[in-house]
């Protein structure tokens, strides 16, 4: 079949890798930027594999979706090459005394929520330390065995080239999309037909969502030689909860001063960590706030001294697409797929949502092989 995928982010190129297992496909990528996707939502991500924390706020179908994609992510990373980008060794929680009442609350509230949260396991000060030595000043914690984490920026890296060796898929960048009807991609050069198209443009589909906005989010990069931290760590506060994902060394082996993957300064022997929290009700993406970097960063130091000699190398803000229910939304008509709102769970929820969504249209239309 010949298809059409409007958008290049996460999302489009989770259905092009589904796409391009099952058939021999012809695939054209629509994206109003570069291939790169440096610019996209999902190259900001932190690629947080985290149904059980996400489960505060969001429904129960997002855990149930989150589950699906953890079952799905590594077969897709196996397929773009990328062997060492997916990490499923859980999630440390964890909370200064003061705030410790907070992080009883919540973890309550998740086994209230769940029967499969009786998993999560109660940490002392010794449990905290022999999991992760560098939190060794915190007192209490909770682990959670069954969460993981994508590395965003290198997914987003290793899928393009990918794409760049098959002959069946095409890159039209820098192409803005104007309309999508069924079957139909208008551009400013025109009108393109397609046995199929997707529509994964996220904020860029607005002329067909009108309730569809931006949240906005801001992230830090720091560098620190003397801190390892080797899980996706969690720390609960009344404002904000401030996630910290360690990145390894990223680019070992690349002889250039900055890597061409992630945009990150080569510096031998430190560790990589992405710190965010922030969650704005804004489409503004300017660059991140004196505020919001206060906040970050004070809250990082609290979590080990060490942070304080660590070095900010990148912060990146982008704005996440968003639903008023904040749950994604699948679409599906004759030659037509429109997948959107994914909102903060990009990474947790785009497999499962773009199984759900071939599974309902494309291959329900003309089966698995695309015949």
């Amino acid at each position: 079949m010949n298809i059409a995928i409007a958008g290049a982010g996460l999302a489009g190129r989770v259905v092009a890798l589904n796409l391009l297992r099952s058939s021999d496909h012809t695939i054209t990528f629509f994206e109003k930027d570069s291939k790169e996707g440096v610019t996209a939502a999902g190259f900001t991500a932190a690629g947080m594999l985290a149904p059980y924390a996400e489960l505060e706020t969001a429904e129960s179908i997002i855990f149930e979706l989150g589950h699906r994609s953890i079952e799905l992510w590594p077969d897709l990373m196996k397929e773009i090459g990328l062997f060492d980008g997916y990490q499923q060794k859980g999630t440390v929680i964890t909370a200064h005394p003061q705030d410790r009442g907070e992080l009883e609350h919540f973890i309550g509230m998740l086994q209230r929520k769940v029967d499969a949260a009786q998993q999560i396991k109660s940490l002392d000060k010794e449990g905290i330390t022999a999991l992760e030595p560098d939190l060794y000043t915190h007192q209490k914690g909770f682990y959670i065995p069954s969460e993981g984490v994508v590395d965003a920026q290198r997914f987003m890296a290793f899928s393009v080239n990918y794409f760049d060796r098959q002959k069946n898929v095409d890159f039209r960048e820098f192409t803005l999309v104007g309309k999508i009807e069924p079957g139909k991609v208008h551009t400013e050069e025109g009108m393109e037909e397609f046995d199929w198209v997707f529509d994964t443009r996220g904020l860029g589909a607005k002329e067909h969502f009108d309730d569809l906005r931006g949240v906005r989010g801001e992230v830090l990069w720091v560098e620190a030689n003397d801190i390892d931290i080797t899980r996706p760590t969690r720390l609960m506060h009344p404002r904000y909860k401030l996630y910290i994902v360690p990145r390894g060394n990223g680019c070992e082996g690349i002889d250039l001063e900055y890597c061409a993957d992630c945009k990150l300064s080569q510096t031998t022997g430190y560790k990589r960590y992405l710190i965010g929290a922030t969650e704005i009700e804004s489409e503004d993406m300017s660059p991140i706030s004196v505020r919001s970097s206060m906040e970050l960063l004070s809250a990082l130091y609290t979590v080990h001294p060490n942070f304080g000699e660590a070095r900010v190398v990148n912060s990146e803000t982008n704005c996440r697409p968003a639903f008023r229910d904040n749950l994604p939304r699948i679409e599906n008509s004759e030659k037509l797929t429109r997948i959107n709102g994914l909102y903060r769970h990009g990474y947790l929820l785009s497999p499962a949502i773009v199984e759900k969504a071939l599974r309902e249209g494309i291959y329900n239309r003309y089966g698995r092989k695309g015949k």
